[in-house]
């Protein structure tokens, strides 16, 4: 624990504010409603919240929203998501419990949901829950409306840009400083594919916290992030690109293009009755961006990958984030050791 007379260290959360995800078909659809997966951002706040603040923003600045898809019951069963979504599927189809029933026959998953709903009041503020789809799990459904009155209810949060981040990292009259960040964490849902990716801020932020050497945590989609690390932003806002820039090459993993098929093709961004796709595939898109990217055969098993020499975890998605937030803590550890170690030579 912190002493109560010392500063806490300060870790960054930075969320996507993207409300509506693209898609490539059906064509000339408007897009689906999105936001971050709670799941990705609970486990790591949780672990940490006793000992450090956190600092939150996202790409513009404006606020996120939570996706009500990522409410599931069965997205949070973390290692254990596949058993939790045979049986869950199971209870809603064959079965056709309705949400009384499926929150008493599962009173672990519900128990953690309602934990992390509480630390998303107590953390996160007062941000919006995204409108269900056609084929949003009917539990959840029925949870919409409470959950979205108790975040309302909650105080209002600040949320910084990335460019007001950077710009206090640069004004020598702030005592902010990106260099004294524990670590950063950002996690998934459909929504880092709209603001995360190709996005040169997001590049600036990046380099800038690989040069400080701080650690950084990217989850299921939110490695995306990463196809913007070719560029750089200078402090009169000129981009310019790198193609052999540091990041490049670093080991990840991500969501798969075949898991991501199989919810297109009866998960929750489906259209009914059209075939849908998305505009581009994450795992994909960082191949051709020159990353290294493993990823596991069983979509729903998890896997996180810790690139040593870039400072960057990465987890497959929300059956990884209690591995990932487990391996934070162990390189947060060593790092204090290390650091800690008297200086020879």
């Amino acid at each position: 624990m912190t002493d109560a007379t010392t500063p806490r260290p300060k870790a960054l959360i930075v969320l996507s504010s993207a409300r509506r995800l693209p898609l490539a078909a059906p064509a000339d659809h408007p897009g689906i409603p999105t936001g971050f997966f709670l799941v990705e951002l609970a486990a790591v706040m949780a672990r940490f919240e006793d000992d450090y603040d956190f600092i939150l923003a996202t790409p513009d600045g404006e606020l996120p929203q939570l996706d009500v898809n990522g409410l599931a019951l069965n997205f949070h069963a973390a290692a254990g998501l596949g058993p939790a979504t045979a049986r869950t599927t199971i209870q809603t189809g064959v079965e056709r419990f309705g949400p009384e029933k499926m929150r008493a026959k599962n009173p672990g998953l519900l128990q953690r949901r309602e934990s992390e709903l509480a630390l998303a009041r107590r953390l996160l503020g007062r941000i919006p829950v995204s409108e269900p789809l056609p084929k949003t799990d009917p539990e959840a459904v029925s949870v919409r409306g409470d959950v979205a009155a108790g975040l309302e209810a909650s105080p209002q949060r600040e949320y910084l840009s990335i460019r007001q981040l950077l710009e206090r990292h640069r004004d020598p009259a702030s005592d902010f400083s990106l260099a004294d960040l524990a670590f950063v964490h950002m996690p998934g849902g459909h929504a880092p594919m709209v603001d995360f990716h190709d996005n040169p801020w997001m590049g600036e932020l990046l380099n800038t916290l690989r040069e400080a050497d701080v650690p950084v945590s990217l989850i299921c989609h939110a490695p995306v992030a990463l196809t913007s690390a070719q560029y750089r932003v200078d402090a009169d806002g000129k981009v310019t690109t790198d193609p052999d820039h540091p990041f490049k090459g670093a080991h990840i993993t991500t969501v798969p293009k075949y898991g991501e098929k199989v919810m297109l093709a009866s998960g929750y961004p489906k259209v009914p009755g059209q075939s849908t796709r998305l505009p581009y595939y994450v795992d994909v898109a960082l191949k051709d961006a020159g990353y290294d990217v493993s990823l596991t055969l069983n979509p729903s098993a998890a896997k996180v990958v810790w690139d040593a020499e870039r400072n960057l975890l990465t987890g497959n998605g929300p059956q990884a984030v209690d591995e990932q937030a487990v391996r934070l803590a162990e390189i947060l550890r060593d790092r204090a050791a290390r650091d800690a170690a008297p200086q020879t030579g």
